[in-house]
C-alpha cells in the first residue's frame, strides 16, 4: 500500500547542505572574519551532505520497498492571475534515485577534497561552493513545478560558473567560466521559452496539472505557423537540455570547464549537473511522447554527440580533457535513449555513469597528485606499481565505461543500443550506427589513456614542458623531480567506495529499472507508437543471462577490438601512432581544432555579435537616440523658439499693428466668403 513521506524529512535533505554551505561560506572566509578554521569548515559541509545522503537513502527505501510517494506544495510564493508560483516536492522513483546519486557522489567528492585541496588558499570557500551546489541540484530534482525546476537549473549554472573560475587569477579559468556561462544562457533561453509556452497554454506550472492538460495542446498549432505547438514546446525544452547536458553544438563549454579543480569536474561535469538535462527530459516524458519530430531531433543530436565527441577523445593528451570527452560521449548515449523513448534506460545509464565517471575523474585527480601535478599522459607510464589503489580503481572505472559484461556500464549501455535498434523513428538507423561505432571508439580512447598512464615505459621524469605549458592543475606549486606516490587515504577511500557501485549497481538494479515498477509512475511511454521498451522487456531474461549473451553480441567484440588496438598502438608498437598521425595530418588537425567549432563561435558568432553591438551602439544609440531623438529634439525646440521670439518684440505699436491686421483679415474673410461660395456653386 502506498505511503506518504514526511514533508519535514524531505525539506531537511536540501536544507542540510545549504545550512553548512552558509556557515562555511560566511564564517570560514574573510567575508565573515575567518571565525572557523579549515577542519571545522570541511566537517560542517561533510556532515551536512552526509545527513542529506542518509535521509535520501531512507527515502529511496520507502519509495522502492514501501511504495511511498510525495507530491505537495510547501509554500506559495505568489499568485499572478490564475498562475501560482509555488515551492513543492515531487518524490517518486526517479526523484529518489537522483537524490541518492547526487548526495552520495557529493559526499565522496567532499571527502576527496580534503586531500586534493589541502594546500589551496580558497579551501573553505571551495567547500562552501560544492555544498551549495549540492543544495541547488537537490532543489532541481525534487521540484514538483517548473518555477522551482528553473530556480535549481539556474542555481547549478551559477555554481558551475563559480567553480570553473574558482582560481580567478588564472586567465584560462576566467575564460572557461565565462564561456560556460554564455553557452548555457543560449540553452536556457530556449528552456524558458518552453516553460513560458506551457504556462501560457495550460495556465499552470505544476507538473501534474501540465501533464493532465497536455492532450488539449497536442493538436494545437503555434499561432501564425503550421508547427505543432507541442513540438515547439518540446524542442525549446530540449534546447535547454542541450546546454546543460552539453549536446552538439552547445557542448563547447564542457571541455574547457576542466580549468576548475578536479573535484568539481567529478561532481558537476561528470555525475550530476550535466545530467540535469537528461533528468528533465525524462521527467517531461508525457510531453515528449506527443511529438515524434522532437524525439527524432533528440535522437539525432544525441547520436552526433556520442560518436563525434568520442573521436575528439582519441587525440587528447591532457588527462582531464580526455575524461571530459568521455563524458560528452556518454551523455550522447543517454540522449539517444531519450529519443528512442527508452527514458528509463537513459536514467539507468545516468545512474551507473555517475558512479564510474566520478570514479574516473577522481582517479585522474589522484594521478595528477601522484605525479606532482603533471597532466600530460604522454609523460606518465608505469604508474601501476607506484599507485596500486588508483590503478585498480581506474581499471574498474574503465571496464565499466566500455561496457564489460557484469560491470555496471554494460547493463545500461547495451540496453540503450538495443532500444535504438528497436526504435521506428526517423533517424534511428543513423543513431544505431553511431552508438554501435561509439562502443569501439570508447574502448579505444579509454584504454589508450589507461595504458599510457599505468603501463609501459616510465616517462614521468622526461617531460620537457613540466609546468610551462599553462595547462596543469599546478596551483600547489609542487616540483616534478620526485618519484610518483600513492595519494592519501582521504583521496583513495572515495575511489574504493565509488568502485563498488561501478561494479555491482547495474547487476543489482536492472530488474527494477527495466521490468519493475520503480519508474512506472514517473515516466510515460506510448508503447504503441514507440515500442523500444516493450521489445527490450521481451528479450530480457535476467542479468546473468544478459551478461552471458553479451559475450557473443557485437558491442562486446567491438569493445574488445578497441582495447586490443589501444594495447598494440601504445604498448606493443608505440612508434606507430606518430606515423599514423603524419599520414592523416589533415584529419588530426581537424580533430585537434575540435571541428573548428570554437573557431566558428569566436570568429563568426562572437565577432558578428560584437559588430552588431558596435553598430547598434554607434548607429542606434549615438546617432539615432542621442543624435536624432535627444539632441535633435532640443535643437528643433531651440530653432522654433529662435523664430517665434522675433515676433515678441515688446513694442506696443507692433502688437497694435498685428491686432489691426488680424481684424482686417477676419472682416475680409467673412465679407467675401459668401460671394466666393456662391460663385463656386454656380
Amino acid at each position: 500500500m502506498s505511503q506518504t513521506l514526511s514533508a519535514a524529512t524531505l525539506l531537511a535533505v536540501p536544507m542540510a547542505p545549504l545550512a553548512s554551505a552558509v556557515l562555511a561560506g560566511i564564517f570560514g572566509t574573510t567575508f565573515g572574519g575567518n571565525w572557523i578554521g579549515r577542519r571545522l569548515s570541511h566537517t560542517l559541509t561533510i556532515v551536512g551532505v552526509l545527513v542529506a545522503f542518509i535521509l535520501s537513502a531512507m527515502t529511496l527505501k520507502s519509495v522502492a520497498i514501501d511504495g511511498a510517494r510525495f507530491n505537495e506544495t510547501l509554500y506559495t510564493w505568489m499568485v499572478v492571475g490564475g498562475l501560482k508560483m509555488e515551492i513543492g516536492f515531487l518524490v517518486d522513483g526517479l526523484t529518489a534515485m537522483m537524490m541518492c546519486v547526487v548526495t552520495f557522489v557529493s559526499l565522496m567528492v567532499h571527502i576527496y577534497t580534503i586531500g586534493y585541496m589541502e594546500e589551496d588558499e580558497g579551501y573553505n570557500r571551495f567547500f562552501a561552493y560544492i555544498s551549495l551546489f549540492t543544495f541547488s541540484m537537490l532543489m532541481l530534482v525534487m521540484s514538483n513545478n517548473m518555477l522551482q525546476l528553473f530556480f535549481g537549473w539556474e542555481a547549478v549554472g551559477l555554481m558551475s560558473y563559480l567553480l570553473i573560475g574558482f582560481w580567478y587569477n588564472k586567465p584560462t579559468a576566467i575564460f572557461a567560466n565565462m564561456k560556460a556561462f554564455l553557452v548555457n544562457r543560449v540553452g536556457d533561453f530556449g528552456f524558458i521559452l518552453g516553460i513560458g509556452l506551457l504556462a501560457a497554454y495550460t495556465g499552470t506550472l505544476n507538473y501534474a496539472e501540465v501533464f493532465a492538460k497536455s492532450g488539449e495542446i497536442a493538436s494545437l498549432n503555434l499561432p501564425g505557423t503550421d508547427w505543432l505547438l507541442i513540438t515547439v514546446i518540446c524542442i525549446c525544452l530540449f534546447i535547454g537540455a542541450m546546454g546543460k547536458s552539453a549536446q552538439v553544438p552547445l557542448h563547447v563549454w564542457l571541455p574547457d570547464s576542466m580549468e576548475g579543480p578536479t573535484p568539481i569536474s567529478a561532481l558537476i561535469h561528470a555525475a550530476t549537473m550535466v545530467t540535469a538535462g537528461i533528468f528533465m527530459v525524462a521527467r517531461m516524458s508525457p510531453l515528449f511522447e506527443l511529438s515524434d519530430t522532437a524525439l527524432s531531433f533528440i535522437m539525432v543530436i544525441g547520436a552526433i554527440t556520442a560518436l563525434f565527441m568520442g573521436f575528439l577523445g582519441i587525440i587528447q593528451n591532457d588527462i582531464k580533457p580526455v575524461v571530459a570527452y568521455w563524458t560528452l560521449s556518454q551523455l550522447g548515449y543517454m540522449t539517444v535513449a531519450l529519443g528512442a523513448s527508452a527514458y528509463s534506460m537513459a536514467v539507468f545509464h545516468l545512474m551507473t555513469h555517475a558512479f564510474f565517471k566520478a570514479l574516473l575523474f577522481l582517479a585522474a585527480g589522484s594521478v595528477i597528485m601522484g605525479v606532482h601535478h603533471n597532466q600530460d599522459i604522454r609523460w606518465m607510464g608505469g604508474l601501476r606499481k607506484y599507485m596500486p589503489i588508483t590503478w585498480i580503481t581506474a581499471l574498474i572505472g574503465s571496464l565499466a565505461l566500455i561496457g564489460t559484461p557484469l560491470f555496471s556500464g554494460f547493463y545500461s549501455k547495451d540496453e540503450i543500443i538495443e532500444a535504438v535498434y528497436f526504435s521506428n523513428l526517423p533517424g534511428a538507423g543513423f543513431a544505431y550506427f553511431a552508438v554501435l561505432a561509439g562502443v569501439f571508439v570508447t574502448a579505444f580512447y579509454s584504454f589508450r589513456m589507461y595504458f599510457l598512464v599505468f603501463h609501459g615505459k616510465e616517462r614521468f621524469d622526461q617531460n620537457p614542458d613540466a609546468h610551462h605549458d599553462g595547462h596543469h592543475d599546478d596551483h600547489h606549486g609542487h616540483e616534478t623531480h620526485h618519484a610518483p606516490h600513492e595519494s592519501p587515504w582521504v583521496v583513495t577511500a572515495p575511489l574504493l567506495l565509488l568502485a563498488i557501485p561501478s561494479v555491482v549497481i547495474g547487476f543489482m538494479t536492472i530488474d527494477a529499472m527495466l521490468i519493475g515498477d520503480f519508474l512506472k509512475d514517473a515516466i510515460t511511454v506510448n508503447a504503441d507508437k514507440h515500442p523500444a521498451m516493450t521489445e527490450l522487456i521481451k528479450i530480457y531474461h535476467g542479468p546473468v543471462q544478459m551478461a552471458l549473451h553479451g559475450l557473443t553480441a557485437p558491442p562486446f567484440w567491438l569493445a574488445l577490438a578497441g582495447v586490443a588496438l589501444a594495447y598494440y598502438l601504445y604498448i606493443v608498437n608505440p612508434a606507430l601512432p606518430a606515423a599514423i598521425k603524419r599520414r592523416v595530418e589533415p584529419l588530426y588537425t581537424l580533430l585537434e581544432n575540435k571541428y573548428y567549432m570554437d573557431w566558428f563561435n569566436e570568429n563568426v558568432l562572437a565577432r558578428g555579435a560584437r559588430g552588431l553591438g558596435i553598430g547598434l551602439w554607434k548607429g542606434g544609440d549615438e546617432k539615432m537616440i542621442d543624435g536624432a531623438l535627444v539632441n535633435g529634439s532640443w535643437k528643433l525646440v531651440g530653432w522654433v523658439s529662435s523664430v517665434v521670439r522675433k515676433v515678441q518684440t515688446g513694442y506696443i505699436y507692433h502688437y497694435a499693428l498685428a491686432m489691426i491686421m488680424g481684424i482686417f483679415i477676419l472682416i475680409s474673410y467673412f465679407a467675401t466668403w459668401p460671394m466666393i461660395k456662391e460663385l463656386l456653386n454656380k
